[in-house]
């Protein structure tokens, strides 16, 4: 049974992933500010002040799943030290990035080798998290982009109850047309990578389309039986895509899903909550 190193493992991701793989392999994760999920397995690490060098030396790993948050220096940082850890080691690494690489293109959805291009920070960061993550020979990387991420106490879904619990419009953008990922499903999808020792780039989410004010007002019908209040921004007078799909690497069919089922998983959680 191989280790796997979840760096962020307290962060919507992180945590979640460690509960789909803890059961199948020695996985290990690192916190910061997050004690809710941590048990023995759990290692502390501060960016600022910490060496990941002492976590690595500590787990060992085969695998090191980089989710981490933070300032772009330290990110950049660690990152740099990941890379060399897998030159030097039998170890792979797997990125978790999103649809910010490509948010400078607007006309059409974007596909798992197309160029990146990125206008914000969030987008230029990943950029170089990735390119950085490309050094390594292709047995040796995976890169996630994933979606826009929907769970049952993930920020987004934390932002919409707290909107409405306070009658705060909820920003809508009717011109931008995404598709989304269900946490729980992302985290199949990432094992079934795992086991499979897949290598590349993924693109993971639904694979159909949809607005952006359609997925948040579809979503916020199916929790509440008010009327909320809805702000609608228009960036620009044209259809923006912010949209993940996969040509290259497909994963099996039984883990792709559509926009309708990713809903009803939403719905499902809801009522479970």
């Amino acid at each position: 049974m191989k280790n796997i190193l979840i760096l962020g493992g307290s962060g919507t991701i992180g945590s979640a992933l460690y509960k789909e793989l803890a059961p199948y392999y020695n996985t290990y994760a690192t916190f910061y500010n997050n004690k809710s999920c941590v048990n023995n397995n759990y290692f502390y690490f501060n960016s600022h002040v910490d060496s990941l060098k002492s976590v690595l030396k500590k787990t060992s790993p085969k695998l090191i799943i980089n989710a981490l948050k933070g300032e772009d220096e330290e990110l950049i940082k660690a990152q740099q030290t990941i890379v060399n850890y897998c030159f030097k080691h039998n170890c792979r690494l797997m990125l978790m990035s999103g649809s910010n690489v490509f948010d400078a293109f607007h006309n059409y959805p974007s596909y798992e080798y197309d160029k990146t291009l990125s206008e914000s920070k969030y987008g230029k960061l990943q950029i170089k998290l990735e390119n950085c993550a490309l050094k390594l020979s292709y047995t040796k990387y995976v890169i996630v982009r994933s979606a826009i991420i929907f769970g049952s106490k993930s920020p987004r879904i934390k932002e919409i109850d707290l909107s409405i619990q306070k009658r705060i419009p909820i920003e809508v953008f009717p011109n931008a047309i995404i598709n989304f990922s269900i946490l729980w499903r992302l985290t199949q999808q990432i094992h079934y990578i795992i086991n499979h020792n897949l290598s590349g780039i993924f693109h993971l989410g639904t694979n159909e389309l949809i607005s952006h004010s359609e997925l948040i007002e579809k979503i916020v019908e199916s929790r509440y039986f008010i009327k909320p209040i809805y702000k609608k921004v228009y960036s620009s007078n044209e259809i923006l895509y912010l949209a993940l799909l996969n040509n290259t690497n497909k994963l099996p069919s039984h883990l792709s899903y559509s926009t309708e089922q990713g809903l009803n998983d939403l719905e499902l959680i809801h009522k479970r909550i």
